[in-house]
């Protein structure tokens, strides 16, 4: 059965491609080519592009990057975005680098839920994976983002094997007595990632062993607005534990997602590098009509994407995961 096109609730808003970190399985450690300031949406246009999707049915919106929080001007924009929608949930994704300046300054602008992207528990391994030493800082952050009251603080972690595998009961003992939510996310070919290998891949179900060992998982109702993780807790934990296995579990048929990059290109499939240039009319001067129009047409292509994509022996895409947003 077609996905219904009112079903797509859900968009991931790219404010910038820049980032503080240079993750190795998500960009290189120089010679990256950012996208130019000028080519950048404007706070203006992104205003106005939320306000025409929530008139199509969007009702949720996460803020990523990049490193969102690296954007000069990140609060403002956040503050007109929650007084001038009508939106259920705003949200933010973070590396959790600048978050114990900038908990207080979300909160207050109208954020209440935050991911943190964090792949490691230890400082040495930290700093092999991203290659800066910001360890303390991330830790700082997600302690500032509990006392300012975040709720759910969300963590999410990308299990590769023979880099943080051994990490999966750390990850998971963080929810027994905090009411954290660890997202544990399988490694995705995205981008030309040479880092990606089939014999790095760690799939949900056995993510989910090796968690089983802490106690009885107990599935979480689904919401609606949710993202494509299958939730769980630990029988007596505080917290929670999601499973998002887009290469092992496909999810395509529940997906409710739509992705704008930071430079106006609108996506209806992380996997599909099929994609519909919004920021080009819109500075033609393209009247809130035949934006509408092109909103309507990347739900209509989500509808008919379903399974194909990751059906496929592909599975993968050809822009990095940085210049896309998470």
């Amino acid at each position: 059965m077609e996905k219904n096109c009112s079903e797509v609730n859900y968009l991931r808003l790219s404010v910038t491609d820049r980032c503080n970190l240079r993750c190795k399985y998500c960009m290189p450690e120089e010679g990256i080519d950012f996208v130019p300031h000028s080519e950048i949406l404007s706070y203006e246009e992104l205003l106005r592009f939320v306000r025409l999707s929530v008139s199509e049915g969007i009702k949720k919106v996460r803020i990523t990057g990049g490193e969102p929080l690296v954007r000069k001007g990140i609060i403002d924009f956040l503050t007109r975005l929650n007084s001038q929608n009508s939106l259920r949930d705003i949200s933010i994704t973070t590396n959790g680098v600048l978050l114990r300046e900038f908990a207080k300054p979300l909160k207050m602008a109208g954020i209440n839920r935050i991911n943190i992207s964090l792949d490691t528990l230890r400082e040495e391994r930290f700093i092999s994976i991203t290659r800066r030493n910001y360890f303390n800082e991330v830790m700082e952050g997600i302690s500032e983002a509990q006392k300012v009251g975040f709720d759910p603080i969300k963590i999410n972690v990308v299990i590769i094997r023979g880099i943080n595998d051994d990490e999966i009961e750390d990850f998971a003992r963080l929810t027994l007595d905090n009411p954290l939510h660890v997202r544990f996310i399988e490694f995705m070919p995205v981008g030309n990632n040479t880092n990606w290998k089939v014999s790095r891949f760690v799939s949900e179900d056995e993510i989910k062993a090796k968690i089983s060992g802490l106690g009885r998982l107990i599935q979480v109702e689904h919401d609606p607005l949710g993202g494509p993780a299958r939730r769980f807790k630990i029988q007596g934990g505080a917290g929670e534990i999601g499973f998002i296995g887009a290469m092992s579990h496909e999810f395509c048929s529940s997906c409710n997602r739509l992705r704008l990059t930071s430079e106006g290109k609108l996506r209806s499939c992380l996997f599909s590098d099929k994609e519909i240039d919004i920021k080009s009319p819109m500075r033609d001067g393209a009247d809130d009509e035949k934006l509408k129009g092109l909103i309507r047409e990347a739900m209509r292509i989500k509808a008919n994407i379903k399974g194909k994509v990751l059906s496929s022996s592909r599975k993968k895409c050809i822009r990095p995961m940085f210049s896309i947003g998470g």
